[in-house]
């Protein structure tokens, strides 16, 4: 994973909220979008939140299930904004429960090639907590561990 200097308009990787049928993608995703393929984001555990889930890196374990999503290019600034707004993040602040960061996504309709895209990780203070005492979520798919009354619906 990387930090945003040198990056390009690349697509999102969404795995909690932001994926389809779950609340903020008809908000913020809906109307918005070229493209929503489903991906794994590799070397990642899924931690349970509090009603959201966190990505969390873990070099050589787990597999986070998501959609790389491609936004139109009209609507690429404003998503950017809204999605660093939804989840509360600001480059730098040592605030954040979330950091935007750059991370190789493999595509499952593509054999698996990997695509660089954005993806809002634990920030560094919240990934020590939760793999100190985080709830991981089995099979690192968030609509999955929802639909199994994890969670009640929104």
């Amino acid at each position: 994973m990387e930090d945003e200097r040198g990056t390009a308009r690349m697509p999102f990787f969404v795995y909690g909220t932001l994926r389809p049928g779950e609340p903020n993608h008809a908000v913020h995703l809906r109307g918005r979008t070229a493209a929503e393929v489903p991906a794994l984001l590799p070397d990642a555990v899924l931690y349970d939140g509090p009603g959201y889930p966190y990505a969390v890196e873990h070099p050589g374990e787990g597999t986070v299930r998501g959609e790389l999503v491609t936004a139109l290019p009209t609507a690429y600034d404003r998503l950017l904004v809204a999605l660093d707004l939804l989840e509360e993040y600001a480059p730098g602040d040592p605030r954040n429960l979330y950091e935007r960061v750059v991370c190789d996504v493999d595509l499952l309709d593509r054999d698996g090639t990997a695509v660089r895209a954005w993806v809002y990780v634990a920030a560094p203070r919240v990934a020590a907590g939760l793999r100190a005492s985080g709830s991981v979520i089995g099979g690192g798919d968030w609509p999955s561990h929802r639909r199994n009354g994890h969670l009640p619906p929104h």
